[in-house]
């Protein structure tokens, strides 16, 4: 029996194994001839860009309503090493699994460097755990007195995640310790860029200011931080900012299973990739989602987003599956590029092309992301094989 493994289950590993299915389907391949098998740290699909919000109740699906169904195997387990050479995995229990084919979607994380303090107090909406973690904090935060201190929280990192989880916390923070009390709820953003936004050019920033501004979000711009302790920040300005709660949401870098591959990385730790998902360099290997660094059209590359990691995902299943019965691949290209931007009860923006020109804003784009959101990203969730394979298609899904 030929073995397919996919390290991952985020949006690029779900959608592969589900893709590599649905293609030995296609090829009419006889039931015991190919084992796909996706080893993932949890056994569970989260919905990971949608950890900024106040509910997550929807958000981690367990991966035997998507896998089972299409009879692929699944293994918790933390994935530690890869040996291209004797094509094996390792995993931290200690067990050992060989592949003839391996498609690596083990996604990434955010970045937390070595300032005082951030291990220790800071907080993250990376994971669904984190995410998870962060609320309880604010929970139990309700029950002390109601400080200034208790009832302000610090977003580092104003990118797309830190803006979206700023322009959500004021009404979280309201609705948690609405007692009536006199203290106000504080969101303050930080951010070592001159402006918010910064990869949103210059037509979406105006836009999300005017949002935070509406949403009461501060702002604190071309500072870092300097240290974190359990009653606030200090930014490197000088000023300090009283704070129980430090979310960080500054910078995302490539699994770091990618090091251990004897090959070249961009600098966010990325793999470099042919136009079918192979990694260049690397035999019997495919990457998809976060880890690769995939050329979307002659000038750009994916970014980190479920926008390109899901059909990354399905391409690499398809092309894994192509590859090992020595059929015809798919070439990746996707010819268009949106951003949609949760900007909590301000509404959002929808952005279209690489230069992120605003197409809609507010109510209208507000309706499109809860979508995006809600149904657009999610697998079938019946149970139906059939559904769940045509799914994974290997198509480009129209833009939002």
């Amino acid at each position: 029996m030929s073995r397919v493994v996919v390290v991952g289950s985020g949006f690029a590993g779900l959608w592969a194994a589900l893709g590599a299915a649905r293609r030995l389907d296609e090829l009419a391949v006889p039931a015991g001839t190919v084992d796909v098998t996706v080893l993932s740290n949890t056994p569970f699909h989260d919905i990971r860009v949608r950890n900024y919000e106040a509910d997550l109740s929807a958000c981690r699906i367990p991966l035997a309503d998507v896998l089972d169904p299409a009879g692929i195997a699944h293994i918790t387990a933390e994935v530690t090493a890869i040996d291209v050479d004797a094509r094996s995995i390792s995993t931290a229990a200690g067990a050992s699994y060989g592949y003839d084919r391996l498609v690596l979607a083990s996604g990434s994380q955010v970045v937390q460097p070595a300032i005082p303090g951030l291990r220790e107090f800071g907080f993250d909406v990376d994971t669904y755990d984190g995410a998870i973690r962060l609320q309880h904090h604010l929970q139990a935060l309700t029950g002390g007195p109601p400080t200034p201190a208790a009832t302000t929280v610090v977003v580092v990192g104003a990118g797309l995640t830190g803006i979206e989880t700023a322009c959500e916390l004021p009404s979280r923070l309201r609705a948690l310790f609405a007692r009536g009390d006199g203290v106000s709820p504080r969101v303050v953003l930080v951010d070592h860029s001159p402006v918010v936004g910064s990869d949103m050019g210059p037509s979406a920033r105006p836009v999300i200011e005017q949002a935070l501004s509406a949403n009461g979000v501060e702002t604190r711009t071309a500072v870092g931080v300097a240290a974190v302790s359990q009653g606030g920040v200090s930014l490197s300005s000088g000023e300090r900012l009283d704070a129980a709660t430090v979310v960080w949401c500054a910078g995302m870098r490539a699994s770091p299973l990618t090091e251990q591959l004897p090959v070249t990385r961009d600098r966010l730790g990325r793999l470099q990739v042919d136009d079918y998902l192979r990694v260049i360099g690397v035999p019997a290997m495919f990457a998809a989602g976060d880890v690769a660094a995939a050329r979307m059209d002659d000038e750009h590359l994916s970014v980190m987003s479920c926008q390109h990691g899901r059909p990354m995902g399905r391409y690499a299943g398809y092309n894994v599956i192509s590859d090992l019965f020595d059929e015809p691949m798919l070439p990746l290209r996707i010819p268009w590029y949106v951003t949609v931007l949760d900007l909590g009860p301000a509404g959002a923006v929808y952005t279209e092309g690489w230069d992120r020109t605003v197409v809609s804003q507010g109510t209208q784009a507000k309706a499109t992301k809860q979508t995006i959101n809600t149904q657009r990203i999610y697998p079938p969730l019946n149970g139906l094989r059939a559904d769940l394979l045509a799914a994974a298609a290997p198509e480009l899904q129209a833009r939002p």
